[in-house]
């Protein structure tokens, strides 16, 4: 299986590149900004993107949304819950001095333990509210792989002060959906380097 990153826009956000080497079929997970960019990396790798999806609403997170849904023709997908920030993406980057675009509406709303496919290879849905209220992950359990988004980071965790983020959320979506995952699976957040289950569950200091 292909598994890219490229690390897009000032904030610097982990867009995720998944593709079915039997089928060319592939997904894009938070194409945050630099859209001329992850379609080159597509372009290069040959991929028919299946689908688009973002782990929550945060303007870095969906920022190439019209872009990338125009050029593929793949369906956007979030949780319900954060929909709603995507119709404000303009404005919420303009506060942060950032340009932005607002982004279409979502094709489809991520639900808890909904399974996306591409090729010969399945996304599991894991809702783990409490940096927003609609965050989710995304299980590789064939490959021992998590997209996290902004819920757990390497030796840190997503911030809660934005609105709809609660701390206490956070940390009971993380001990009680995320460390029951295996100690070996490999974590890929929304920011930052990779790390595992088993370092996250041992040395995390906000999870103590």
């Amino acid at each position: 299986m292909l598994f890219a990153t490229v690390v897009v826009g000032p904030l610097g956000v982990n867009c995720s590149i998944l593709g079915c080497e039997e089928t060319g079929q592939g997904v894009v997970v938070d194409p945050g900004d630099d859209a001329e960019r992850i379609l080159a990396q597509l372009q290069q790798r040959g991929l028919i993107i299946t689908a688009i999806i973002n782990t929550h609403g945060h303007f870095d997170h969906v920022g190439a949304n019209r872009q990338l849904t125009q050029a593929t023709g793949a369906p956007l997908y979030i949780h319900q819950a954060d929909a709603p920030m995507l119709e404000r993406v303009a404005k919420t980057a303009a506060m942060y001095g950032l340009p932005g675009e607002n982004s279409p509406q979502p094709d489809r709303f991520l639900e808890d333990g909904m399974l996306i496919e591409f090729g010969s290879h399945r996304l599991q849905v894991i809702h783990t509210p409490g940096h927003t209220q609609g965050g989710c992950c995304l299980y590789l359990e064939t490959e021992n792989k998590l997209i996290a988004g902004d819920t757990l980071f390497a030796d840190g965790v997503g911030r809660t002060d934005l609105p709809g983020g609660s701390h206490q959320q956070l940390v009971e979506s993380i001990k009680n959906r995320l460390f029951t995952l295996p100690d070996q699976v490999q974590v890929y957040p929304g920011h930052g380097p990779t790390t595992t289950i088993g370092h996250e569950k041992r040395h995390n200091p906000y999870l103590d």
